[in-house]
């Protein structure tokens, strides 16, 4: 990365005089040399976008109806987009193509804004990722079970009493979680985050393919301008409660700002960091967009107001169930990707404050190289024991939550309300006006402060609306049971 004329890299300095001037294998602050690409970046983003909220879109869509609903999707797109444009330009400051690095989401909070908005952003950042965690873990366990569920309907018919143990499933992912997790961080998950962005494609392909097959095959599903309606459907403050939720499940269905930074932490650093992430984060975001805008108005002129909150797995296709199995499937593979995308900077904050706190631990800094043998593709595998430990406990305490909680839509909306506004909106928009030095009442400081007031309103009314979901499920809900 070049410099200003007439100024010096600190970070450049201090490796010269260390005597690594000349390495090729580095970057400028000292760290291992970034290989990450606008394709590798793009495929981060359309894994972490496009993950559960997909599945409850039809959904969504069915509680605000044809006229609220498209216009809220692309809302919520054009929203997210631009606010991750300026977030990208946070990566170095203060300067964002010759700044200092901030390797995450937190220390460009601590940049730009200072330690007090920093802490309010980390509880913020860390509160959701591992709601993300957990949400993640119940949709897999559902999309497993779901695969059981439609062979035992081809074989027993559609209204056999099929049912499957989430438990079970959520035991298997968590394994398989606890194994990817020893993987040291993202730079060695790249090829992850391609599996899982093709599995995402592919999913939401084979969801618009059956939602477009049903509606060809002269299935008539009652629609409205409006969603739902009053007295028929439901009542009217369920009408009102859905509709706030519906506004979380698709707030949820774009929340991706919060690894946005970590994103940007893999890019090589020529062409310029913020250049590639803008349109990255343009790829990403129109990509998704479009499958989402699809996937949820075909699913609902497919299943009308009575649209499953999940339509791969509330079984409102039945056949071919081959296709259906295929499709859930899919849906494990990129999850499995995705929550790696999403944990990796938990796992990192701990275990660098952990290490920060004992520098002179033997069992903090302890790593052994592993060896693999040819049949698992040879190479070498770094093992830590504080890893190992630290990372097994944290997926089996989201499972365990998982296991308690494992409310789909509920759960989700829960999540998107209250991520949506501090991390995808507030955060990124604060930051902008610090590092721009943007004047207070200014048209652009006016503008910009009245779409971060209209939605904290949209997050709070969505919480309010998951809130009073989870209630009325916790009601008569018992943990740990077959479902």
């Amino acid at each position: 990365m070049g410099m200003e004329k007439g100024k010096a890299d600190p970070a450049a300095f201090s490796i010269a005089e260390a005597g690594f001037g000349d390495r090729t294998d580095i970057d400028d602050d000292g760290r291992e040399r970034r290989t990450g690409t606008l394709v590798t970046a793009s495929a981060h983003i359309i894994t972490a976008v496009i993950g559960s909220g997909v599945l409850s879109l039809a959904w969504a869509i069915a509680q605000l109806g044809w006229v609220i609903g498209p216009a809220v999707l692309v809302a919520f797109s054009v929203i997210t987009w631009f606010c991750s444009s300026l977030l990208a330009d946070c990566y170095r400051s203060p300067d964002p193509v010759h700044g200092k690095r901030n390797y995450t989401y937190g220390q460009a909070v601590r940049a730009n804004l200072g330690v007090s908005k920093y802490r309010l952003c980390s509880l913020a950042q860390y509160v959701n990722l591992v709601g993300v965690t957990i949400g993640y873990t119940i949709t897999t366990a559902i999309s497993m079970g779901a695969i059981g569920r439609s062979n035992c309907f081809h074989r027993n018919g559609h209204n056999a009493a099929c049912e499957a143990s989430n438990t079970t499933d959520m035991i298997i992912f968590a394994a398989i979680q606890i194994l990817l997790s020893q993987l040291p961080n993202f730079h060695k998950i790249w090829w992850l985050s391609i599996v899982a962005a093709v599995m995402s494609l592919a999913y939401s392909s084979i969801g618009l393919g059956l939602s477009i097959a049903k509606i060809a095959g002269g299935v008539h599903s009652k629609t409205t301008l409006t969603g739902v309606t009053v007295g028929v459907d439901v009542s009217a403050s369920e009408k009102i409660w859905r509709t706030f939720q519906s506004l979380g499940d698709i707030a949820f269905a774009y929340s991706y700002s919060n690894v946005l930074i970590e994103i940007q932490d893999t890019l090589r650093s020529s062409p310029a960091e913020n250049t590639v992430m803008k349109k990255a984060s343009l790829i990403g975001v129109s990509t998704t967009t479009t499958f989402y805008m699809l996937c949820g108005v075909l699913g609902y002129a497919a299943f009308g107001s009575s649209a499953p909150g999940n339509f791969l797995t509330g079984f409102g296709f039945y056949e071919p169930f081959w296709l259906v199995d295929i499709g859930n499937v899919c849906i494990v593979v990129h999850l499995v990707g995705a929550y790696q995308v999403f944990c990796q900077p938990i796992y990192q904050f701990v275990e660098g404050c952990a290490r920060s706190r004992w520098p002179d631990s033997a069992f903090l800094h302890a790593e052994r190289v592993l060896r693999l043998p040819a049949v698992l593709g040879g190479g070498e595998f770094p093992v830590s024991p504080f890893r190992l430990v630290w990372r097994t406990a944290y997926v089996v305490l989201t499972a365990v939550v998982a296991m308690l909680f494992p409310f789909f839509n509920d759960f989700l909306g829960l999540i998107g309300a209250v991520s949506f506004w501090p991390l995808t909106v507030y955060f990124p928009v604060e930051m902008y006006m610090a590092q721009a030095k943007v004047r207070r009442f200014s048209p652009t400081w006016t503008w910009m402060n009245v779409l971060s007031v209209a939605c904290l309103v949209v997050s709070v009314l969505a919480a309010a609306g998951s809130v009073q979901g989870l209630i009325k499920d916790v009601a008569g809900y018992k943990p740990f049971k077959v479902s």
